[in-house]
Formats: structure tokens, C-alpha cells, sequence
């Protein structure tokens, strides 16, 4: 396992994607290497490999938000400077780097002599994709990360412990532009897509939904870009394969930021290519009912229960929303029957025996009237003084419209 290339995991579900930018600040206004900013500036190395060629190179704060952040939690030294600023390369460049990467005690977790990857895309470390930006070509240098940078909390078995700062030593070795998707083989933009799609997952498991959808989003434009290459049946048919698969990640990650509809749209373009899709069709069910579309919402997970009867995950879901959508309508049915003239005890049973029927019968169809004309309660009492009607604006000529088939209901 590189750092290039986490563990491969599985499409991230709920079964048993946000902000689609980069995720590096622009290298534009970052100041030279040698600058000092915070951290441990000001003092030299006492660390191993560092130049004695170069004894006054001091420790600079990697700018990530602000010029001067004095954080310390990333910090990058030059051990060899490199051909100057203007050699340093851009986003979206395919970068290719030496790298080494110890852990505190100096144990080796990662040495590679040619590591290639897409700078600016989160393919690699955070760190690594923050630093190189600043790296001139042929500079080699030293980063300090502490975890937040590189694995986080849940480190990387078995090799990088939970909470485990990091040590870099990075040298540039080349910089190119990125491959026109436009020319690339079926197998090559498959190849592609799938890296991205995985390094989303990373990022899901991470708990770092933001990247996971930056990540998936850029799998996706691989995959709908325009191509000059025939593709054979059988890439079409993965490709469409890697795009199902990064939808429903990306309408699981949209899902645990809260952006509704946004997953919405995912989920339905996965059923558009795959009308039974199971884990499509779960979390369009989930995203109707955050929505309190009930009535929607229970159709679809009964679809997804009859692909998957023995799924307890759905079932316990649609059992929680048959639950929801009962005690709404009650609610409804309550706040209507009050609107139009709640039959009470201790009233004259002449006056409401005529409209209990149709109070029951007819809930339903008030409400979309409601929502049609604005019906508001005005305690009991319309506009023209008839008890048990609803408010609403007057008829033109000050006529009192009563809609016959209603029981005598303003529309």
C-alpha cells in the first residue's frame, strides 16, 4: 500500500459527495521556501539529513489558510534548493516525486523512488498534495505533518498508528501537464476513474465527506468527458459500472452533510441506468423522508424490500416511516377536523352530526385545498360569520363562495 494508493475499500453504505473544488489553497500567493513563519522558525535543524551545506535554511509554517499561520502542525525545510520559483508546478499537473516517510521513532512506513500522481486532485496525503505545490524542481525537502495532514485519527493498518505525525522527505523529480481525457483507451480512463472512486472511499471511511465528494466528482468528469477513442461493449459496460458506483457513494456522502437535494439528484441518476438498484433506491427512500415525504418515501423502500426481503436495514427503516406517516396524518386530520368546527360533548349534537362524515372522508382533499388558496383559522368563524368555516380572501362583489359537494368549504 502507497500513500499514493490507500487500501482499497468497498462502496460506502448505509446498507449493513458539497463543494466540488480542490482541495488545495492556490500556490500563487505563497511565499518563497526559505521563508519563516511561525512554528519552529528561527531555528535550525537537529534533525537527521539535513544539509550542512546549507546551515541557515530555517523551518517554514506551510501556508494554508493564511499567510502566516504559526501552527506548526505543517512545516516543510529545504534540504537542497531546487531551479527556482518559476519551476514549481501547478494543479492539476501530474507530479512525480521521491518520498520517504517515517514515523517519530524513525521506523520507515513508505519509501518510494518515483511516486506519480495528480497534483491538487487529493490523491495523496494532504500534506504531500499542500507541500509539493511549494517544491522548486530538483528541491528536495523535509516535512513535518502532524496527523491531521495524513491519516488522522484512524491511522493506517498496520503500519501507521492512530493520531501518528508523520516525517516527509520529498524531492521533485518532474512535472507534466495531464493526459487529455479526450485521448485516453477505455482501459485507461476505466484505470483512472477507479482511482479517484477509491481514493473517495478513503476519504468516506475518514469521516471527511467534503473530499469524498470532491473525489467522486472528479471520477465522474473522467467518465463523462467527451472521448476520440472507440471503446469495446465490455468497457462501455464498466464504465457505466464506475459511474453507478461513484453516484451512490456520492448520494451517500451528500446524505451525512445534509444536502437533500443534491443526493436526491444523484440517486435518481442511478436509477435512470438502474431502475433496481437497491442501495439507489434505500437512500432515495431516506432523503424523501429527511424531507417529510412520507407518503413518496414508503413506495420506494417497499421496492427496495422486495429486491432484498431478508435486508433488516430496510426493513427497520420502513417500519419507522409507516410509524411517522400514520401519526402525521392523525396529526393532519386533527388540525382540520379543528379548523373546520371540532364536534365537542357539550355541543348540540344537531349541529355537527351533518359534518362528522365528511371531516373523515375529506381530510385528504383539504389539505391540497389549503395549500392551493392559504387557508388560515379564524376561530371557527369565516369572513361572512358562518361558524365552522375557514378564512380565506372574499369572493369579488363580496360574495360568500361556497364550493357545494364540500359541505359548505371555502375554496
Amino acid at each position: 500500500t502507497t500513500l499514493c494508493s490507500p487500501p482499497a475499500v468497498t462502496s460506502p453504505s448505509p446498507l449493513p459527495t458539497g463543494s466540488s473544488g480542490r482541495c488545495c489553497p492556490d500556490p500563487s500567493s505563497f511565499p518563497p521556501a526559505s521563508w519563516c513563519g511561525g512554528g519552529n522558525a528561527g531555528q535550525e535543524s537537529d534533525q537527521g539529513g539535513g544539509s550542512q551545506a546549507f546551515p541557515s535554511l530555517l523551518w517554514a509554517d506551510v501556508p494554508l489558510a493564511s499567510p502566516c499561520p504559526g501552527s506548526g502542525l505543517l512545516k516543510k525545510k529545504t534540504l537542497v534548493p531546487g531551479q527556482g520559483v518559476d519551476t514549481r508546478p501547478r494543479k492539476g499537473q501530474d507530479v512525480t516525486i521521491r518520498l520517504k516517510a517515517t514515523l517519530e521513532d524513525g521506523s520507515v512506513v513508505e519509501e518510494s523512488p518515483a511516486l506519480t500522481f495528480t497534483l491538487g486532485d487529493c490523491d495523496v496525503l494532504q500534506a504531500l498534495d499542500l507541500c509539493v505545490q511549494l517544491l522548486e524542481m530538483g528541491e528536495t525537502a523535509l516535512i513535518v505533518s502532524d496527523a491531521k495532514y495524513c491519516y488522522g485519527a484512524q491511522g493506517r493498518s498496520p503500519d501507521v498508528p492512530p493520531n501518528a505525525a508523520l516525517t516527509l522527505e520529498v524531492e521533485l523529480l518532474a512535472a507534466r501537464d495531464a493526459p487529455d481525457l479526450e485521448l485516453l483507451s477505455g482501459k485507461e480512463k476505466i484505470e483512472l476513474a477507479n482511482r479517484k472512486r477509491e481514493r473517495g472511499n478513503f476519504f468516506y471511511q475518514q469521516a471527511d465527506y467534503v473530499l469524498a465528494i470532491n473525489s467522486y466528482d472528479i471520477a465522474l468528469k473522467i467518465i463523462g468527458s467527451s472521448s476520440k477513442v472507440d471503446f469495446s461493449p465490455d468497457e462501455e459496460t464498466e464504465l457505466l459500472d464506475v459511474k453507478v458506483k461513484c453516484l451512490n457513494n456520492l448520494a451517500a456522502s451528500q446524505l451525512k452533510l445534509d444536502h437533500y437535494e443534491a443526493a436526491l439528484k444523484s440517486c435518481n441518476l442511478v436509477l435512470e441506468h438502474q431502475p433496481g438498484n437497491i442501495k439507489a433506491l434505500f437512500r432515495k427512500g431516506k432523503v424523501l423522508a429527511q424531507q417529510g415525504e412520507y407518503r413518496e418515501a414508503i413506495p420506494i423502500l417497499k421496492a427496495a424490500l422486495k429486491l432484498e426481503p431478508s435486508n433488516k436495514t430496510i426493513h427497520a427503516e420502513l417500519s419507522k416511516l409507516v410509524k411517522k406517516h400514520a401519526d402525521q396524518k392523525n396529526v393532519e386530520t386533527e388540525m382540520y377536523r379543528k379548523m373546520l368546527g371540532n364536534p365537542s360533548a357539550t355541543g348540540t349534537p344537531g349541529k355537527c352530526k351533518d359534518k362528522l362524515p365528511w371531516v373523515r372522508a375529506g381530510a385528504d382533499l383539504l389539505r391540497g385545498v389549503a395549500e392551493r388558496v392559504g387557508v388560515t383559522p379564524r376561530g371557527g368563524e369565516c369572513w361572512a360569520g358562518h361558524r365552522g368555516c375557514v378564512s380565506v380572501p372574499q369572493a369579488p362583489g363580496g360574495q360568500h363562495n361556497r364550493a357545494p359537494g364540500l359541505g359548505g368549504v371555502l375554496t
